[in-house]
């Protein structure tokens, strides 16, 4: 192990990773984007041991599908993946496309809009759907003040490259940790945007429900949001059947009150968007322990 703590299986993994981007890189946008999915869904996802996740995944939760259903999802998932990695280390070439569509839609974006006016906190609820950081390119293409908390990779020779992609897409970005939450809480009080994620498995938060199943959920959008006031809703990037565009569904407001009331309605609401785009949502998480 080297004095920054990668090991020897880190940084093969992290060449590895990329030499197919930069092997991609060598194609025009248009074919480089569902190549890197291509390589994603046939040569990385076998060997991560992606596709038995995924049909665990589905056998927990959509026990309904048919096999071909069910094979479609198995594929259909490492591909969107690999795609959002292209995205997000295709830089200008990514964020310009964004900015010239301006995908945002919804009945929440008034809402948005108002909140920007009145320099009101946000909180955005966002999953691991389609591409989570072409929701963030979005909103700061129309200007608005948009940061995210992350967690930085095990891997830290993946993040000297990850954290930089990531950052240049929007900022700020506050790390996973006490200097990062402080100088996130202060954005937030300041009239800032802040992009959370909710749809992972927290082993220290309540039992929810999600698709039906006993889901451990973090109260923590819903309770930074009313702590500050903050207006709640959920956006979402939904890749479009070109494989290249997106739309951004910005969705209704939540309501304040009890923070589990809260996150089951943004619980939910992303159900209910998942079911109708099987593919997009990142299957491999370990959702259900």
């Amino acid at each position: 192990m080297r004095e920054d703590g990668t090991t020897l299986i880190d940084r093969l993994a992290n060449r590895a990773f990329l030499l197919v981007v930069g092997a991609t890189r060598l194609l025009p946008y248009e074919r480089r984007i569902p190549m890197t999915g291509w390589i994603f869904s046939r040569v990385i996802a076998p060997l991560a041991g992606w596709r038995r996740r995924i049909r665990d995944n589905l056998a927990l939760a959509r026990p309904d599908l048919s096999e071909t259903e069910v094979e479609q999802i198995v594929r259909a998932v490492p591909d969107n993946a690999g795609r959002a990695i292209a995205e997000i280390y295709s830089g200008d070439e990514f964020t310009s496309r964004i900015h010239a569509d301006d995908p945002l839609e919804g009945p929440g974006l008034p809402m948005l809009e108002e909140a920007f006016e009145s320099g009101r906190p946000v909180i955005i609820a966002c999953a691991h759907f389609g591409n989570y950081d072409a929701m963030r390119g979005a909103l700061s293409g129309r200007g608005y003040p948009v940061g995210a908390l992350y967690r930085p990779m095990n891997n830290e020779a993946f993040n000297r490259h990850y954290i930089p992609a990531i950052t240049a897409i929007s900022e700020p970005l506050f790390p996973r940790g006490r200097a990062g939450l402080s100088a996130m809480l202060r954005f937030l009080r300041g009239g800032g945007w802040l992009a959370l994620g909710f749809d992972q498995h927290d082993r220290h938060s309540p039992e929810l429900r999600f698709f039906d199943l006993p889901s451990k959920t973090v109260l923590t959008p819903a309770e930074l949001a009313v702590r500050y006031d903050a207006l709640l809703l959920p956006v979402h990037a939904i890749r479009k059947e070109d494989g290249l565009g997106f739309r951004v569904h910005v969705g209704d407001p939540v309501p304040h009150g009890d923070a589990k009331d809260m996150m089951q309605a943004l619980n939910d609401d992303l159900e209910q968007l998942v079911r109708r785009h099987m593919g997009q949502w990142f299957w491999v998480h370990r959702r259900w322990k």
